[in-house]
């Protein structure tokens, strides 16, 4: 495939015209790539960099790839250029894409947009392009108001194409299908003798957020929260009516456009946007160049409505009609547009079969991406039941959005019902299948507050004591996890760790042979996984401790995938050195060994010579565990969380974590600066560690 290594290879996704969604079809592609292993990166043979602009969907793709590849190194030539020059341009994409291709394992080639670029047709120029790297093509077909036979036919034509330029198509995805018609269309592509794979039409992917339709109109922000604007208008409706006719014909996450003089109407949609039995709007757009006159102002202003309300200066007609052309697109802040792609070819296209038919070798490497990939894939495998406390957290809101969109688990959100629903409406998130449970109003409270009693009565603890307790949301979740109603809760995007993990402690308690709770961070370097513990929970651990975290972490290690081979960590290795704090790691490595005699120890041992094999052959050359440890243990807090933060930064690592072991049943804190991507990981890993759990 014209590599120049045996373990280099690449596909490239090209289509014949605009508006295929092929940004859906490499964004699912590059994740698959990923997923199996080894750096992979992203290369674009034409770009769009006019007016300064950035092209978005290979700042999109690189932001979902395993390499550290610049945004300048992924690109080949500009549109300019090639229509300029096709013949040297091709020379320098070929001499670019070469330079991307000797730092990766495999590359993503992402064909050129619809701009007529080359002559005859600029799926051709692709082909010729394709044909000079010696990469094989995915073809992308739009099959949107088309029949299964002009689907065969427009592939027919392209496959004529590919072969004229020399070049050599492997696949072939028919996206924007009607849903109907999947089938249909497929079973017309099966005489091109090429595997095919049929996307349906989703109308999210294309419908413009509200920020789109503000730049679209150069309009300004008139009221509303600014975090709204992220939301999709999935219709536009042209508010020329009197206000009852236009509430009738609402429907979910419609934009309104009206005169900004429309008193009637602009009142009407802000209380109806409010209202219970009322769908959620994604915003209105009053047209007209005016404001709503200052008394009104005044009331919209006393109201305080999230709900975006954009004002712009072009008249009703020409409104309507930027509005109604406007395309959303897949860019790198589009979470919910990412999330739909992605299941949408996860749940339309079989993994195996198209790496199989892209024909691409991985070398067998750990990214970290591959990781995340994996956990979200074994967490899908048999989906478990996790409470997320934080139910007045938009990012838990988002995060649980996206983990039952991609069904990675089943989740149980603690909170006012009302309030939560409609924070989650506002947002543009679908909490349909997630349960709402509102703690103090739960027929749970008075079952939970008697066996906390019970359970604590030993420490004086009266119902009066309890019912205060659990109307905390962490223990309330607890409680939930403890009584089977939950397989394992993820707290801690509000609150303190020890807010997450005192509940546990007193509820949850420690497995059998175990007296400490600790934790370990994943941490994610380019080629490997790696186990960082304690980094977290407890401060300065004794040798007991010491021990019970080894035991802890290898064990959490394996559930994971990740061969454990343990490391307890000093500033001294062997017999070399002396002290309490050596002697302390000596004595834990004893009782690990005397402990746990199937797990593989070595200490007390340097980081050096733990992880690098030509520092291990000079210090322990006849240690199994020196240069090839997984799981690094530190002997306290302050080194431990020094060091995967120093790592974390200076290394460009993903850190995951802190995971929390020891305990029975599994509970998970977040730090207070989670992101969406830290949250959706924790609750898979919390899935990941319920579904070990023997019953």
């Amino acid at each position: 495939m014209g590599a120049d290594t045996a373990t280099s290879s690449s596909i490239f996704i090209a289509s014949p015209e605009g508006d295929t969604g092929k940004s859906t079809i490499a964004l699912g592609v590059l994740h698959l790539l990923t997923a199996t292993g080894g750096r992979v990166g992203v290369f674009r043979p034409i770009a769009r960099t006019s007016d300064g602009e950035r092209d978005y969907i290979l700042e999109l793709l690189i932001e979902h790839d395993s390499t550290d590849l610049r945004y300048e190194d992924c690109i080949g030539v500009t549109y300019e250029e090639v229509h300029n020059d096709p013949e040297a341009t091709l020379a320098e994409i070929v001499d670019r894409f070469h330079a991307v291709q000797q730092r990766c394992d495999s590359v993503l080639v992402i064909g050129s947009d619809y701009t007529d670029v080359a002559s005859p047709s600029e799926l051709s120029f692709n082909a010729r392009i394709a044909a000079n790297l010696g990469t094989p093509m995915l073809l992308a077909l739009k099959a949107a108001d088309r029949t299964p036979a002009e689907v065969k036919a427009l592939a027919e034509l392209c496959l004529v194409e590919v072969r004229n330029a020399h070049a050599h198509a492997v696949a072939l995805i028919a996206n924007r299908c009607a849903p109907d018609e999947l089938d249909a269309v497929r079973e017309a592509l099966e005489s091109t003798d090429l595997p095919a794979w049929t996307l349906p039409e989703d109308p999210l992917l294309i419908a413009p957020t509200m920020r789109e339709l503000l730049d679209e109109l150069d309009g300004e922000l008139y009221s509303g929260d600014p975090e709204l604007l992220s939301r999709e208008a999935l219709h536009v409706l042209v508010g020329g009516m009197t206000a009852e006719h236009i509430l009738e014909r609402l429907t979910e996450g419609v934009a309104v456009i009206a005169p900004a003089d429309r008193s009637d109407v602009l009142l009407a949609l802000v209380t109806a946007n409010a209202a219970q039995g009322f769908p959620k709007l994604s915003g209105i757009i009053l047209n007209g160049g005016l404001r709503p006159h200052p008394m009104i102002s005044q009331l919209v202003a006393g109201l305080k409505p999230s709900l975006p309300i954009i004002c712009c200066e072009q008249g009703t007609y020409e409104t309507a009609r930027a509005a109604a052309h406007a395309r959303g697109r897949v860019g790198v802040s589009s979470v919910r547009k990412i999330d739909t792609a992605l299941t949408l070819m996860e749940e339309h296209v079989d993994s195996s079969s198209l790496l199989s038919s892209l024909q691409l070798s991985v070398p067998e490497v750990v990214t970290p991406q591959m990781f995340e990939y994996e956990l979200i894939a074994r967490a899908k495998g048999d989906r478990k039941r996790i409470v997320l406390p934080e139910g007045d957290d938009d990012r838990i809101l988002r995060a649980a959005g996206r983990l039952l969109h991609r069904k990675v688990a089943d989740l149980v959100i603690l909170g006012d019902r009302d309030t939560v629903s409609s924070r989650a409406e506002e947002l543009g998130v679908d909490l349909s299948d997630a349960e709402v449970i509102d703690p103090a109003g739960s027929d749970l409270f008075d079952r939970f507050v008697d066996e906390y009693v019970e359970l604590r009565k030993h420490k004086g603890v009266t119902k009066d004591r309890a019912q205060q307790i659990m109307r905390d949301v962490s223990y309330f979740g607890t409680m939930m996890v403890a009584d089977g109603l939950a397989d394992g809760m993820v707290s801690g995007a509000a609150h303190t760790t020890a807010h997450t993990i005192r509940p546990a402690f007193e509820i949850i308690k420690t497995v059998p042979g175990v007296s400490t709770v600790s934790s370990v961070f994943f941490m994610c370097l380019a080629d490997k996984v790696l186990a960082y513990g304690d980094c977290a929970i407890v401060p300065d651990p004794s040798a007991e401790q010491l021990a019970d975290i080894a035991i802890s972490s290898a064990t959490t290690a394996e559930q994971f995938g990740i061969e454990a081979r343990v490391a307890l960590l000093s500033y001294s290795t062997g017999e070399s050195g002396s002290g309490a704090d050596v002697d302390k790691v000596r004595e834990a490595t004893g009782l690990v060994r005397e402990r746990a005699p199937e797990v593989s120890v070595e200490g007390p041992i340097q980081y050096d010579a733990a992880v690098e094999p030509s520092v291990a052959s000079t210090k322990m050359p006849d240690s199994e565990v020196a240069g090839r440890a997984t799981v690094l243990v530190f002997p306290d807090l302050n080194t431990g969380n020094n060091t995967y933060k120093a790592v974390q930064r200076s290394a460009n690592a993903v850190a995951i974590g802190p995971v929390l072991q020891g305990l029975r049943k599994p509970i998970n804190d977040l730090s207070r600066g989670a992101l969406i991507s830290d949250i959706v990981n924790t609750v898979a890993i919390t899935a990941i560690q319920a579904q070990e759990i023997e019953e």
